[in-house]
């Protein structure tokens, strides 16, 4: 994950988990996760589980979206697979 993403990930958790007046401990209890990876995702922790943090999201009311890249993100992160062939180029 980069930067900005666990950046505005852990920000998102952190205003979200405030609204909703529940402490970390309150958060991972009703998540089913432990204290301490709530913790980590609002710390922007870069190694947490993707099924944990599925479950943290819900809870939250929140949800995790993927979208395509645009030409000009594919293109800044340098255009090609690790594979060495390049990307699709999206088209609307």
């Amino acid at each position: 994950m980069t930067d900005a993403f666990t950046d505005r990930l852990a920000a998102e958790v952190r205003g979200r988990r405030a609204a909703l007046r529940l402490t970390q401990h309150d958060l991972a209890q009703l998540a089913g996760v432990s204290e301490r990876f709530v913790r980590f995702v609002e710390q922007g922790k870069r190694s947490v589980q993707l099924d944990s943090l599925l479950a943290l999201l819900e809870t939250l009311g929140l949800e995790l979206q993927l979208t395509t890249r645009t030409r000009a993100a594919a293109r800044a992160i340098g255009g090609t697979r690790s594979a060495g062939k390049p990307l699709p180029e999206n088209r609307p």
